[in-house]
């Protein structure tokens, strides 16, 4: 298969276009060809594109930034000299001395199929700025790595922020060029918006189910996504943020791992079986130990579990990381009912809303967890009938089939 970089490259026609126009690049480490040619040197030593400036999200261009919150300043590149513009510095939109530095802005970001995962915001943004200011927008498009699968809670309205870009479930299932697609539709923008797909992904398709794991090589498209076993965790362990368990930041696993010093990882398996064991299929846990070297509970043994979602313990269909994740979190309350869970922090800068509820795009997975007589049945009905009215609305926007 090719992904929309590969292809551009390739293809003179689909080149043609660009010719005496100036273009700038949004991507991150991840934005690679199949040689693994970054797709800044690719587009710069090529024909018929005139590189003015590129653009890099959170985490930067080149993926330096290790942790949340932690942002890039603007350079100028120094093998191009052309500028490089951070959407994750002093501002997240692109300002109007930005947009006046290109008349296309191609996007090549590796995205991970989870609403929280902020370079489907930061793609939000740049769509708008671009409507506002008569710029084209293409989308080189990549492979969702999580597939299909639609799960989790609709954004609530008035919930909206840097990590909740629209009312989406956690798990949205599209690839970025449709979701720039559903953006553009829901928003009522109008711009030049062209589409380089991919050729030959098959997302439900064995052994990846999204991801292409015999033909191309996983490059982190942040820090903290180091294999294809996180992006299918991410969906549901991305919840941690919003928690004082640790997430597996600071080890060899982050985001595939959780626990903490003060819990009892034997038991905790053990209450999820017990509550609702049919949220715990397609996957396998394992009581582990880890001890952070940074980030929550540096340096202290952590009592934990590990998700295993690869080869015979991973069923891409019945895997269900975010109900898994409200399960243990609904099961160490059962255990611990006064245990500190919930992180009160500036998440993404917001001060007066907790973590877990913008994680969630509003309150409602918190207040089941935190409500002793609620049962799985009950967020099982309103995140269904959330899935279902996303399946409905984003199936017209699907481009590969």
């Amino acid at each position: 298969m090719k992904f929309g970089l590969d292809r551009l490259l390739e293809d003179p026609a689909l080149r043609a276009p660009l010719k005496g126009r100036r273009v700038a690049l949004l991507a991150h480490p991840a934005s690679v060809t199949a040689d693994l040619t970054h797709a800044m040197d690719a587009l710069a030593t090529g024909p018929d594109i005139q590189l003015s400036a590129a653009f890099g999200p959170q985490h930067g261009l080149r993926g330096d930034k290790q942790d949340n919150m932690m942002e890039s300043p603007d350079y100028l590149d120094p093998a191009l000299g052309i500028p490089v513009f951070s959407l994750y510095g002093q501002v997240r939109r692109p300002t109007d001395a930005m947009m006046a530095s290109f008349d296309v802005l191609l996007v090549d970001l590796q995205d991970l199929g989870c609403r929280i995962y902020t370079f489907i915001t930061t793609l939000r943004y740049v769509l708008e700025a671009a409507a506002r200011h008569g710029k084209a927008v293409w989308v080189l498009d990549r492979p969702n790595p999580a597939g299909r699968p639609v799960e989790g809670l609709t954004l609530r309205p008035g919930w909206e922020s840097f990590v909740g870009a629209g009312p989406m479930p956690m798990r949205h299932g599209l690839s970025l060029a449709e979701m720039g697609r559903w953006f553009i539709r829901t928003l009522k923008l109008d711009l030049d918006y062209r589409v380089i797909g991919m050729a030959g992904w098959q997302p439900g398709a064995a052994p990846g189910h999204g991801w292409p794991l015999l033909e191309r090589t996983w490059i982190n498209p942040s820090p903290n996504a180091p294999n294809l076993a996180m992006a299918r965790c991410y969906a549901g362990t991305v919840m941690l943020e919003g928690t004082t368990l640790s997430e597996g930041r600071g080890t060899t696993r982050p985001l595939e791992v959780f626990g903490a010093p003060d819990i009892d990882a034997r038991k905790l398996m053990a209450k999820m079986h017990e509550i609702a064991p049919h949220w715990l299929q397609g996957c396998g846990l394992r009581e582990c130990w880890f001890e952070p070297t940074f980030h929550k509970h540096a340096g202290q043994l952590c009592a934990g579990v590990q998700i295993h979602v690869e080869h015979d313990h991973y069923d891409h269909a019945a895997f269900r990381p975010w109900r898994l994740m409200a399960l243990a979190f609904k099961a160490l309350r059962a255990l611990q009912p006064d245990y500190p869970l919930w992180r009160d922090f500036p998440y993404e800068y917001e001060r007066d809303r907790l973590a877990i509820d913008l994680i969630n795009g509003g309150p409602l997975l918190r207040e089941w967890v935190d409500d002793p007589a609620a049962r799985p049945g009950d967020l099982d009905t309103l995140a269904m009938a959330d899935e279902a009215a996303w399946v409905q609305e984003s199936e017209p926007l699907l481009l590969y089939r």
